[in-house]
C-alpha cells in the first residue's frame, strides 16, 4: 500500500509515495536537480553532493536530495505540507562551492577528451558552476588503469562517483572494481589490476559522467555534433535492445543504448555496442556469379537472370531464413519460393518450434515480468551468453529476492541457483511435484535454443510447457536468433524441417551462415558480410545490413519492433525486400508491391500484430503434445558470444575479445 505525502517544491505542492527520495519528488514535478552519483537503476551512494536542496524547517545548512526520502521530512507549525526549495540563494551556494571542490584536481582536458560535448560536468559547471577558480596549487594525477580492449581510461579526470564500481558489481555482478584510499589518495582501480570480465562492462562508459571512462575503439574519430543519430533495434541477439546509431556521413561510428524499460531498459551488451567495426569489413558490394569453381564479378541483370532461370527450373527448390532477415524479407521470400512449389525454413539449428502455436515459440511472459518474479526456471539455456542483458535482468530478480533454478550445463551466471542436473531426467524430475507456495507467487520458466535443437526438442518443449502448467507459471522461449520469431509469425517452416532443404537442388538462401549447406545444390545467397553462405554460393545477391535499410524485427517476446536505415548499403548492394521483388520480375511471377509500404500492408494483411509495433500480444496458451524424453545432457545454443554471426565474425575486436575470453577460460600457468 503506497504511503503518499503532499510536499511544496519551489511553490508547487505536489502528492508522492513518502519512500521516495527528494531528488525522485524533484522530477516528478517536473524540477531538474543536477547529480553526478545519483542513478535511478543503482544503489544510492550519496557521495558528490551536487543534489543539494534547502529543506525549510530542517537544519541550517542543504540537505542531499538523493539520500533523504519524503517521508523523512517534518511537516510545518501547523501541519502544513514540508517545504523544498530547490533555487534559493543557500542551494545556489551549496552548489557553486561542490562544483568548485569537483573541479579543484579535474585536468583542463575538454579539447582533447571524448566526452567534450556531452558531458555532464561540462552541462552543470556551466549551468551551475562559477566562472573563476581560487585552487592555485597543483593538480593530482593519477595512474590510468588497463580495463582491457573495450574501455580507456583517464583517471585524472575522475571525481569518484562511484557509477562504474556499483554498476559492475550491482548489475553485472563482476567484482574487479572498488575504490581504494582515503581522501586525496581515494581513487577508483581495479582489483590486482586485473581487466574487466563482463559482456556488459561497456556500459560503464555511458554512465561515466565525466571523461575518465570512455570508448577505446571510438577514441579520437568523431565528435558528437558531426553524428547523424538515428533510433533502431540491435539484432545481435534476439532481445531485441533499444540502440541508437551514429554515424558520419556512410560510416557507422558506434552504438548506444536508448532507454526501454520493457526490453533493456537502458543497457546493451559488449557485442550490441562495438560490432559496428564489422559493418565495415568484409562486404559484399557486388553480385558474383561461379564459373568453373571461382566466383567472378557481374551486374545485377546477369546475376538475377541466372538465379530466376535456376529457379523456374529447379526440381525441388527451398529458401533458407538467416538469423538477421527482416520480417519483410522473409515475408517476400515465402511468398516467392511458395508460388514456384518449393519450401521455406528459418529453423536452421533444427529447433523443434511448433508453427502456429505462438504461446510455443514466443510464450507468454513479457521480459519486464522478470523483476516481479519470484522464481525462475532456467532451461537448457545460458542467458549470460545468449541475452547478458536479459541476464542482468534475472540477476536483479534474484537480488530481490527471487529463487532461480537451472537444468543444464552448470556456469557462472553472476548470481546463485539451484542446480537441478544437466539432464533430461532432471527436467522430468521436475514434473507432477506438488509446488504448493510457488502457485500463489509470480514465477516463470525460460527455455533456451540449446533445450529445442537435439531430436528430442519438441518433447523438451511439451516438458517444459508442462512444468510452466504445474506451477502456473509464465513461459518464455529465450530465441538467439533476431528473425526467428518474425519468421515463425509468417510461417516461414515447413512440415520437414531442415531434411525438405537438404534435399532441395535449388537454395534460395537469405543470409543463413550458421548452417552448412552440402554438395549438389545450387546455391543462391542473399546477404551482407562474405562469410560461410558466400562461401558456398553460386550466385551471389549482395544485400544491406541491419543498419542500413528500414525492417521490422520480433523479439524473444514477439514484441514487433523497426529497425531504421541509419546509413546506406555499400556499392551496388541492395535492401533485401527490392532484391527478391527484382528477382520475382525476373521470373514473371511479379510479387504484388513495389515499395515497402505496399509491402508491409500485404504483411499486416497476413500478419495483423505486425501493425502493433512495441506492443506484446497476448499469446492463447497451447500446451503442444507430449512426447519421450531422451537422456541427453543439455548443451548451450551459443559456444562463443563474439563470434555469433556475420557481421560479428567480420569485427577484428570481436576476434580480440573472443581470443581474449577463451584465454581467460585456460586460467593462468603457473611458472616454473
Amino acid at each position: 500500500m503506497s504511503d503518499l505525502r503532499k510536499i511544496i517544491i519551489d511553490g508547487h505542492e505536489i502528492e508522492v509515495d513518502g519512500a521516495m527520495t527528494l531528488i525522485q519528488a524533484c522530477e516528478q514535478a517536473g524540477i531538474e536537480v543536477p547529480r553526478f552519483c545519483y542513478h535511478e537503476r543503482l544503489t544510492i551512494a550519496g557521495n558528490c553532493r551536487m543534489c543539494l536542496v534547502e529543506v525549510v524547517g530542517g537544519p541550517p545548512k542543504p540537505a542531499a536530495s538523493c539520500a533523504m526520502q519524503v517521508r523523512d521530512l517534518r511537516p510545518g507549525p501547523e501541519g502544513q505540507p514540508p517545504v523544498v526549495k530547490t533555487n534559493s540563494p543557500m542551494v545556489k551556494k551549496a552548489r557553486e562551492g561542490v562544483m568548485e571542490f569537483l573541479l579543484i584536481n579535474h585536468p583542463l582536458d575538454c579539447p582533447i577528451c571524448d566526452q567534450g560535448g556531452e558531458c555532464d560536468l561540462q552541462d552543470q559547471a556551466m549551468a551551475y558552476g562559477v566562472d573563476f577558480s581560487r585552487y592555485r596549487e597543483p593538480k593530482r594525477a593519477n595512474v590510468d588503469l588497463d580495463l582491457g580492449p573495450l574501455v580507456e581510461t583517464h583517471m585524472t579526470r575522475c571525481i569518484s562517483c562511484t557509477r562504474c564500481v556499483r554498476f559492475t558489481t550491482e548489475v553485472a555482478g563482476i567484482t574487479q572494481m572498488g575504490q581504494t584510499g582515503r581522501g586525496e589518495d581515494a581513487e577508483i582501480t581495479s582489483y590486482l589490476g586485473e581487466t574487466l570480465d563482463s559482456n556488459l562492462q561497456g556500459n560503464i562508459i555511458d554512465l561515466c559522467p565525466v571523461g575518465a571512462l570512455v570508448s577505446k575503439p571510438y577514441a579520437f574519430t568523431a565528435r558528437p555534433w558531426e553524428l547523424s543519430k538515428t533510433e533502431s533495434i540491435d539484432v545481435m541477439d534476439a532481445l531485441g535492445s533499444s540502440i541508437r546509431v551514429d554515424t558520419k556521413g556512410r560510416e557507422v561510428m558506434r552504438f548506444l543504448p536508448l532507454n526501454h524499460d520493457g526490453v533493456n531498459e537502458e543497457w546493451i551488451s559488449d557485442k550490441t555496442r562495438f560490432v559496428w567495426d564489422g559493418l565495415r569489413r568484409q562486404r559484399l558490394d557486388t553480385p558474383y556469379i561461379r564459373e568453373n569453381g571461382k566466383l567472378r564479378k557481374a551486374d545485377w541483370g546477369e546475376a538475377l537472370q541466372l538465379a530466376a532461370a535456376k529457379i523456374k527450373g529447379a526440381g525441388k527448390l527451398a529458401g533458407l531464413v538467416g538469423d538477421l532477415a527482416p520480417v519483410e524479407a522473409i515475408f517476400a521470400l515465402k511468398q516467392l519460393i511458395e508460388g514456384q512449389g518449393g519450401v521455406v525454413e528459418c529453423r536452421t539449428d533444427g529447433a523443434r518450434l511448433e508453427a502456429g502455436n505462438r504461446s510455443a515459440y514466443a510464450g507468454t511472459a513479457r521480459i519486464e515480468d522478470i523483476d516481479t518474479a519470484k522464481f525462475i526456471q532456467l532451461i537448457g539455456t545460458n542467458p549470460r551468453i545468449e541475452a547478458p542483458v536479459l541476464n542482468a535482468r534475472i540477476r536483479k530478480a534474484w537480488a530481490a529476492g527471487a529463487n532461480v533454478g537451472l537444468v543444464g550445463e552448470a556456469a557462472d551466471l553472476t548470481y546463485d541457483y539451484a542446480h537441478v542436473g544437466t539432464d533430461r531426467a532432471a527436467l522430468n524430475s521436475l514434473l507432477g511435484k506438488d509446488y504448493g507456495d510457488v502457485l500463489d507467487a509470480p514465477s516463470i520458466v525460460i527455455v533456451g535454443q540449446g533445450a529445442l535443437q537435439e531430436a528430442d526438442g519438441a518433447a523438451v518443449l511439451a516438458a517444459a510447457m508442462k512444468l510452466a502448467e504445474d506451477t502456473k507459471s509464465k513461459f518464455m522461449v529465450l530465441h538467439t536468433a533476431a528473425s526467428r520469431v518474425g519468421a515463425m509469425d509468417v510461417g516461414a517452416v515447413n512440415d520437414r524441417g531442415m531434411d525438405a532443404v537438404t534435399e532441395a537442388d535449388v537454395i534460395y538462401n537469405l543470409g543463413a551462415d550458421e548452417v552448412e549447406i552440402g554438395e549438389g545444390a545450387f546455391v543462391i545467397y542473399q546477404g551482407s558480410h562474405g562469410d560461410r553462405g558466400a562461401h558456398r554460393a553460386d550466385v551471389i545477391l549482395p544485400a544491406a545490413a541491419y543498419t542500413e535499410e528500414s525492417g521490422v524485427f520480433i523479439n524473444t517476446e514477439g514484441r514487433p519492433q523497426l529497425a531504421q536505415r541509419a546509413s546506406f548499403a555499400p556499392g551496388m548492394a541492395k535492401e533485401n525486400w527490392a532484391i527478391l521483388r527484382a528477382l520475382s520480375g525476373e521470373m514473371d511471377a511479379v510479387l504484388s508491391y513495389d515499395n515497402l509500404a505496399s509491402l508491409r500492408t500485404a504483411l499486416v494483411e497476413a500478419v495483423p500484430h505486425i501493425a502493433d509495433l512495441d506492443e506484446v500480444p497476448e499469446n492463447a496458451w497451447q500446451p503442444v503434445a507430449t512426447g519421450k524424453l531422451g537422456d541427453a545432457p543439455f548443451r548451450g545454443a551459443v559456444s562463443d558470444f563474439y563470434l555469433t554471426n556475420p557481421i560479428a565474425r567480420s569485427s577484428p575486436l570481436m576476434a580480440e575479445l573472443s581470443a581474449s575470453a577463451k584465454a581467460r577460460l585456460q586460467g593462468a600457468m603457473a611458472a616454473e
